[in-house]
């Protein structure tokens, strides 16, 4: 029970000083303005920063297609010269071939 008192004692100790604090006081006001004001700076900045980066994050999907893009290119090319360099062979084989044929007739 005497416990209860001290800590009721303590609590109204408490409770008067914070009663007895002058809020008024201009440096406290000064300071929370400047607060006020630093706050709605860095706000401003996390906008920018923010800004910044979904526009540097939609230039890095913009870049990652047209690089998916010339590299799917770039295999349909080497595909092509692939297809065409078998063509010449084809076609080489075919000429060594009528030549060879061409000589028969003349011997």
């Amino acid at each position: 029970m005497n416990s209860i008192l001290e800590k009721e004692k303590k609590l109204n100790l408490a409770l008067t000083k914070l009663k007895s604090l002058n809020l008024e006081n201009p440096d406290i006001k000064k300071n929370i303005e400047i607060l006020g004001e630093q706050k709605n700076q860095l706000e401003i900045e996390k906008s920018e920063i923010e800004k910044k980066y979904k526009t540097l994050v939609d230039e890095h999907d913009n870049l990652t297609r047209k690089l998916e893009e010339l590299e799917n290119k770039e295999k349909i090319e080497e595909k092509k010269r692939i297809e065409f360099s078998e063509k010449i062979d084809e076609l080489n084989q075919e000429t060594n071939t009528l030549m060879d044929e061409i000589d028969k007739w003349q011997t």
